[in-house]
């Protein structure tokens, strides 16, 4: 049976069905939620073994009539990697901790709590409604629409919000850093590097460690370094990377250049190159750790990411996540003329480029 359009009914049903899954995707994110504000992954975490679902709903004091909403919020959770389920004491549900819900568990040092409070914070995530409008204004992001500001902007003005912001991008490091550590190829030689809008300097102080004869220098807004203190191989700068970047041999440049359009990273590439090229002759490199579309390489769900992420950056920043292509355009019209790429994590890639 065909529909009006000429298409069969089977191909309805299976548009119907991605419709419909991409509709209630923001459940996934308030699943997500809901787990974290419960405390699930601390109480499994604690629990010290698989828990049952009588002992889970025992401990949250959820109401009998609840119990069973509260297996389906498990059950779809599981499903997305975020607790195994296992069948112990003769019960039908336990769940165990995985990899994804150990990064909730906030006792651990690799916690990403605050990312996710982070993103799904209702006045943040609300800006997102006004993507319609977003598209027909030229040079505003969904946070100008919303909230009458950049992100920046309001970060500046709510001191609460600039500490979760803070924080999320903190934790975010520790887990990349887990990558880094195995690149010391990436920084051996090297006397000095600069940070470039490095925050409160999780990475930075990863690299002081490994490295204590390097000269590690965060620069990053006055607000974000004016109560941090360093020690004697790592120091903090308040300054604009649009404006100056203090000289070293190598500029870092960590989840940066994806919150800016080409425009804004062509001037802050050039600043880079300045100040390694002015070096006292030495031949530095700029380091850029971030994300490298590839569709055709990477598997299906990385991919997702790689293009979810695209958006919000867009829609946040008037930035964007690019492919190689793309990448190696914006290096060359910076006056950049080598650049190397190579696989950090998942979804993360390190490019070493030079003058």
């Amino acid at each position: 049976m065909a529909s009006s359009n000429g298409r069969k009914a089977t191909e309805i049903f299976q548009g119907q069905a991605i419709l419909y899954r991409c509709m209630f995707a923001f459940l996934d994110s308030m699943c997500l939620k809901s787990i974290i504000e419960l405390g699930i992954p601390d109480i499994i975490h604690k629990h010290g073994q698989p828990i049952t679902l009588s002992e889970l709903v025992s401990i949250l004091n959820v109401p009998p009539a609840r119990v069973g909403h509260v297996q389906s919020l498990m059950r779809y959770l599981a499903h997305h990697g975020f607790f195994e389920r296992l069948r112990i004491h003769l019960e039908k549900e336990s769940y165990a901790l995985t990899a994804a819900s150990e990064l909730l568990v906030k006792s651990s040092e690799l916690c990403l709590t605050p990312m996710v409070e982070k993103v799904l914070d209702p006045t943040l995530s609300a800006s997102f409604h006004q993507m319609k409008k977003w598209v027909y204004e030229e040079d505003l992001s969904v946070f100008d629409i919303s909230l009458g500001c950049s992100l920046w902007d309001f970060l500046n003005k709510n001191p609460s919000y600039n500490e979760l912001f803070n924080e999320a991008m903190t934790r975010d490091s520790q887990v990349s850093n887990l990558a880094l550590r195995d690149c010391k190829l990436v920084f051996e030689g090297l006397e000095s590097i600069v940070d470039v809008g490095g925050g409160t300097g999780a990475t930075a102080k990863m690299i002081s460690e490994a490295f204590p004869d390097l000269k590690c220098v965060v620069l990053d807004r006055p607000r974000v370094v004016e109560n941090l203190s360093g020690n004697n191989n790592l120091t903090y700068v308040a300054g604009d990377m649009f404006k100056t970047i203090p000289k070293a041999d190598a500029v870092l440049l960590k989840w940066i250049l994806h919150d800016w359009a080409d425009k804004d990273c062509r001037k802050i590439l050039e600043n880079c190159k300045e100040a390694i090229s002015s070096n006292n002759g030495k031949r530095g490199k700029i380091i850029v750790i971030d994300m490298v579309i590839n569709e055709k390489q990477d598997e299906q769900k990385i991919t997702e990411l790689k293009l979810l992420w695209d958006v919000s950056m867009a829609c946040a920043f008037n930035g964007k996540e690019r492919n190689e292509e793309e990448w190696n355009k914006l290096f060359m019209e910076a006056g950049l003329q080598d650049y190397k790429i190579s696989p950090l994590t998942g979804y993360l890639s390190l490019i070493e480029i030079y003058p």
